[in-house]
C-alpha cells in the first residue's frame, strides 16, 4: 500500500468530519457510512473517525479565540465569564458520566450502518416538528445568561448523541430551541459545549487504543485531522450566517432523505 493510498481514507474521513460535525446531521453517522462506502474499516479506521473529530474542535478554538480568552482571563474577577464556563461545565457532566460508563457498549454494539440510517430518519423527522412549533424566544440572549437548569437541559440532550446518527451538534442545538433558548444562543452553546466533550472523547478513546496505535495510524490521525480543521473553518463561519436566516429545517428534511436512502441501499445487498 501507497502512502497516498494510505492517506486516501483518512483524508475523505476528515472531509467528512469537517463538513458535518455542526450541521445537525451527524459527524459520526456520515463517518461510519462514508467508511462502508470506501471501503475503509478496521482498527486505524475507528480511531481516526473518532481523533479527527479534535481537528474540528480546534477550528471553533480558533475562530472563537478572542471570545475564549476574555473568558479565560476573566474568571477570577468577571461573573459572566464564571456563569460561561459554569453553563459549560454543567452541559457536560452527564455526557461525561454516562459515555464513560458505557463507551465500550456504545463502540461495540451502536456503531453500526443500519443504527445510522434509522437515527438519521428519525433525528430528521424530529428537527422538522421541533423548528416548526418549538417555543422560542423573541430576543437574543447569550450563554454567560443561560440559567443552570437550561444548561443542564442541553446537557441531557446531549446524551442522546451517543447513539451513532443522531447528531451531537443536532441533540443539543435542537434541545436548545425545545426548552426555550434562542437560535443564536443554541448554536453557539452547542459550538462551546463540543470543546470538552469532544477532547474528552477522543483523549479516552486514545487511552483505550493506545496500544493498537503504529506510527502509520498517528500519520493517519495528523492528516484527517489536518483536512477537518480547515474544512471546519469553512463549513463554520457558512453556519452562523445560514441558520440565520433559513433555520434548521432543510436540514432535518435532508436527514430523512439520507436515512431512507441509506435503509434501502443497506437491505439491497
Amino acid at each position: 500500500m501507497t502512502g497516498a493510498t494510505s492517506l486516501f481514507g483518512p483524508v475523505i474521513l476528515g472531509i467528512v468530519e469537517g463538513l458535518t460535525e455542526f450541521i445537525p446531521v451527524s459527524s459520526t453517522g456520515h463517518l461510519i457510512l462514508a467508511e462502508q462506502l470506501i471501503g475503509y474499516r478496521g482498527a486505524q479506521a475507528g480511531i481516526v473517525e473518532v481523533v479527527i473529530q479534535v481537528g474540528a474542535i480546534l477550528a471553533i478554538c480558533w475562530l472563537y479565540r478572542a471570545r475564549l480568552w476574555s473568558v479565560a482571563r476573566g474568571l477570577p474577577s468577571d461573573s459572566d465569564a464564571r456563569r460561561f464556563a459554569r453553563n459549560v461545565m454543567i452541559a457536560v457532566v452527564p455526557t461525561v458520566i454516562v459515555g464513560g460508563l458505557a463507551h465500550d457498549f456504545i463502540k461495540t454494539t451502536l456503531f453500526s450502518p443500519h443504527v445510522v440510517a434509522v437515527s438519521l430518519t428519525l433525528g430528521g423527522a424530529a428537527i422538522v416538528v421541533i423548528e416548526r412549533w418549538a417555543a422560542r424566544r423573541t430576543t437574543e440572549a447569550d450563554v454567560e445568561h443561560l440559567s443552570a437548569s437550561r444548561a443542564l437541559g442541553v446537557g441531557f440532550c446531549q446524551l442522546l448523541s451517543l447513539i451513532p446518527g443522531v447528531s451531537r451538534s443536532g441533540a443539543t442545538i435542537m434541545g436548545g430551541l425545545a426548552i426555550g433558548i434562542d437560535r443564536k444562543t443554541a448554536t453557539e452553546f452547542s459550538f462551546f459545549l463540543a470543546i470538552p466533550t469532544m477532547f474528552g472523547a477522543a483523549a479516552l478513546d486514545l487511552f483505550k487504543n493506545r496500544d493498537l496505535i503504529s506510527a502509520g495510524d498517528m500519520m493517519a490521525i495528523v492528516v484527517g485531522t489536518i483536512v477537518s480543521f480547515l474544512v471546519a473553518i469553512i463549513v463554520v463561519k457558512w453556519l452562523v450566517e445560514f441558520v440565520g436566516r433559513h433555520g434548521f429545517t432543510i436540514f432535518g428534511w435532508y436527514r430523512i432523505g439520507a436515512g431512507v436512502v441509506a435503509l434501502a441501499l443497506l437491505n439491497w445487498h
